[in-house]
């Protein structure tokens, strides 16, 4: 078993996890400015990758752009892993390739203290990437536990490349955000994600 076949309720089962659909939980995290140069590139990069339509050209002109200006802002403290190999716990199922994992370690060479989790959704679908998400989600709060990193709050992010969707572990709580937030203000996008790396959990 791997990260992309469990259902939310294996999740539930499996994991004991409780979930929480709260409206617009993360709706008051105030935007952030971002470059010119970000600016430029989605604006010659989204129609391009929406015409393109796969999950490839979404992931390479969209989203990668998207973190790594978020790993500017913050003066490369963070460390970013695409297609990385992320085997937790075989026995469970946490096991298996992430789209991306967001790190609060400059390290970039090995994976420490993961706390972000971000999933491409298949089919331009978001809610096929909840529990792919969800799991890896787990698997993170899983590592840093081993690994005696004392990060409180696991975050999850799935996206189509022009919506995104947030969701939050804590214990054994999943909040889900019912909105969706879109690429229009990808501000707001940016803001969110920056205050989960700047979290003091």
């Amino acid at each position: 078993m791997s990260y992309s076949q469990f259902t939310l309720e294996q999740i539930k089962s499996e994991f004991g996890i409780t979930l929480s659909e709260q409206i617009g939980f993360f709706s008051a995290i105030p935007e952030r400015k971002y470059s010119q140069l970000l600016s430029e590139t989605l604006e010659y990069n989204v129609p391009l990758a929406l015409s393109i339509n796969s999950e490839k050209s979404r992931s390479e002109m969209i989203v990668t752009p998207i973190l790594i200006e978020i790993r500017k802002q913050l003066t490369n403290q963070i460390s970013l892993f695409s297609g990385k190999d992320f085997n937790v716990d075989p026995e469970r199922g946490l096991t298996g390739f992430c789209d991306f994992l967001i790190s609060k370690s400059s390290e970039q060479l090995i994976i420490e203290a993961p706390i972000i989790t971000l999933v491409e959704a298949k089919n331009d679908n978001i809610e096929s990437g909840l529990a792919q998400c969800m799991a890896e989600m787990i698997a993170a709060q899983l590592f840093n536990q081993r690994h005696n990193q004392e990060i409180n709050t696991i975050y999850g992010v799935i996206t189509t490349g022009s919506i995104w969707k947030f969701m939050q572990l804590q214990e054994t709580t999943i909040t889900i955000d019912l909105n969706e937030y879109f690429l229009v203000n990808i501000g707001k996008i940016i803001g969110i994600l920056i205050n989960f790396l700047g979290s003091r959990d």
